[in-house]
């Protein structure tokens, strides 16, 4: 973080002690060194005090800590949406591959645990839309530039963006087709 440096460069620069901005600010003087060595984070009243006696707007005191903060979320919600699809992967892997096994060697019970799973796949997958379209990602290869933290040009965008239909057509007639196979290998199951 880089408020800690920018209170000691505006305390060093007015000459003021830890001490004096202590009094001024009514912190200890503890707590200012906690501040100037990223122990700790001042709560937004200091931070109006302090933007007051250095006499500077809030947004240049924090302006480094902002640009750090923002990629931090950013690799926060990459990682949270990679942990999301790859648990959407293994669930999808699991309901195509489970229902002959489940049903084979359970029965009854395999075909709601099939059920389950497959309910549970579905609401992973309306999870992963929704971040999709939160994060405006549709295509593969958006969703490669986001997960490696890039983006794509506008020229690039546009391009996906055009490929956005074809890909949600395919995708439903796929899911259609998955459906049919997986209600034709139930229904030989169950005779």
């Amino acid at each position: 973080m880089e408020l800690g440096k920018q209170i000691r460069k505006y305390r060093n620069e007015m000459s003021i002690s830890q001490d004096g901005l202590a009094e001024r600010i009514f912190v200890s003087r503890q707590t200012i060194s906690n501040w100037e060595n990223d122990k700790s984070y001042p709560d937004v009243n200091s931070l109006i005090l302090l933007s007051e006696v250095f006499e500077t707007s809030i947004d240049n005191l924090i302006k480094g800590d902002i640009e750090v903060m923002k990629k931090q979320v950013q690799n926060e919600d990459q990682k949270k949406f990679e942990k999301l699809s790859n648990v959407f992967g293994i669930l999808l892997a699991l309901v195509i591959l489970s229902p002959v096994a489940l049903v084979h060697y359970l029965g009854d019970v395999g075909i709601v645990i099939w059920v389950v799973l497959a309910g549970v796949t579905f609401y992973v997958a309306v999870k992963v839309e929704k971040k999709k379209k939160e994060y405006d990602i549709q295509t593969y290869r958006e969703i490669i530039a986001f997960t490696q933290g890039t983006g794509l040009d506008n020229l690039a965008k546009a391009r996906e963006e055009g490929k956005r239909l074809y890909q949600k057509i395919l995708l439903a007639l796929g899911a259609g087709l998955m459906t049919l196979i997986i209600a034709g290998i139930s229904a030989m199951l169950l005779k």
